[in-house]
């Protein structure tokens, strides 16, 4: 067993479990422990300064945005539409973790009192080009009253703090009694992340911190304050692409190539592109394997509502 502090979702102990290929080239084998009640994992390794302003995360548009934009906006729109079951418009909602400030933009538009902070330069910048004014700050050190807000949205963010428990308090602070935050995060107990192994998309180490899986997710919102309200995993974002990857993994060098390869993060010129286009006619097959995979709640991400006690 690993001695320290166990695992940030259950408080479970951790052992040693694997290593996994880093999400950016030219960094080693990134270490990894699993917590041995909730099945989570934890990355060990330390996450470089910069990396949430390099590789995948930088700044400029990714190859085929414009096309894709559409398909973005849907998502945005399936989103929107767990947040209004719980808390419908004309609440002051904040996007935590906000991006390029796409999500807040769609919640204005709805009728929310939306904000957001990013702690990116490349987000806020970003958000300034959309017209999205974005507070440039992590949950830790926003500038959030107490009570101040109906919703906080927690999109792929969690998996990205030092402490998710910590992250999530503050959360509930910022929340006027009742108050609801919507969390979504990638599932460690998916069949996805079975599939691909260390070579998981979903994994991006070192980045992702915490590796959460939905027993682990649901017993840290209950330990942080909140009532669990309603959860899926069925979800376009991220899932069908996730179980494409998945497969095509293992015949490529570079695991998730095609997602680095759109992101400017990996060589056209690469073996790996021949491997790719030739698994393209398996992605509806992926659609319809990760259907019956969110239907069985083993789905790639989970997203999760739940009540401010």
């Amino acid at each position: 067993m690993l001695t320290g502090s166990g695992c940030p979702a259950c408080g479970g102990a951790l052992a040693p479990w694997r290593t996994a290929p880093a999400a950016e080239p030219g960094v080693g084998a990134v270490t990894l422990a699993r917590c041995t009640a909730c099945r989570g994992a934890v990355t060990l390794d330390p996450v470089p300064a910069d990396a949430h302003e390099t590789g995948d995360y930088a700044a400029g548009t990714p190859r085929g945005a414009r096309p894709a934009a559409p398909l973005l906006r849907s998502f945005d729109r399936r989103r929107l539409a767990l947040l209004r079951r719980a808390m419908p418009p004309p609440a002051r909602l904040l996007d935590a973790g906000a991006g390029r400030g796409r999500f807040v933009r769609v919640a204005q538009r709805a009728g929310y009192d939306a904000s957001g902070i990013e702690p990116s330069a490349r987000g806020v910048a970003a958000g300034r080009a959309l017209g999205v004014v974005l507070e440039p700050a992590a949950i830790e050190d926003a500038t959030v009253p107490a009570g101040s807000l109906d919703a906080v949205c927690v999109w792929h963010v969690l998996e990205h703090v030092e402490d998710p428990g910590a992250a999530l308090r503050t959360v509930r602070r910022w929340l006027a009694p009742g108050g609801v935050v919507l969390v979504g995060v990638p599932d460690l107990g998916s069949w996805q992340a079975r599939i691909a192994g260390p070579r998981w998309y979903h994994l991006d180490v070192p980045r992702h911190r915490t590796h959460f899986t939905d027993r682990g997710l649901r017993a840290l919102l209950e330990a942080t304050g909140f009532e669990l309200e309603a959860s899926t995993h069925v979800l376009a974002e991220h899932n069908p692409l996730g179980m494409w990857l998945a497969w095509v993994s293992h015949g490529t060098r570079r695991p998730s190539y095609l997602y680095h390869l759109l992101k400017r993060n990996a060589p056209a010129r690469s073996r790996d592109l021949a491997v790719s286009l030739l698994a393209l006619p398996l992605l509806p097959l992926a659609v319809v394997v990760e259907l019956a995979a969110g239907l069985a709640h083993r789905g790639g991400t989970v997203a999760i509502t739940a009540r401010a006690r």
